[in-house]
């Protein structure tokens, strides 16, 4: 029997060197902040939760372009209505679930 050689996987990390001054350290600090997803990603899950927090009409899906989502809770959320503990769960998972989806839209586009 002969041994499998398998792949080789070479990774480079490459790290971006910044001269100190002012508005380096203005950049540096911006990037901290954002973790380097920019403003807007820093913002689209907690606009998303904020919109999701409107109940009735889940909204925070409808923000994240999850338009079926949004439909299939709406009207899941008639006959959970019956059951107020049922559509408090809809609910609070709909908030969650906005998050969710916003920070992994985010992720996928802050990639390299």
């Amino acid at each position: 029997m002969s041994e499998d050689d398998g792949d080789v996987m070479v990774v480079s990390l490459t790290t971006e060197v910044r001269e100190a001054g002012v508005s380096n350290v203005g950049m540096q600090i911006w990037d901290e902040m954002t973790a380097g997803v920019g403003f807007w990603g820093t913002l689209r899950p907690l606009i998303a939760v904020a919109l999701a927090i409107v109940p009735f009409l889940f909204l925070g899906q409808h923000f994240n372009r999850k338009h079926r989502k949004s439909f299939d809770f709406f009207f899941l959320q008639i006959p959970l209505s019956f059951t107020l503990i049922l559509w408090i769960g809809l609910y609070v998972w709909s908030i969650f679930d906005a998050w969710r989806d916003s920070s992994i839209i985010v992720a996928d586009n802050s990639g390299p």
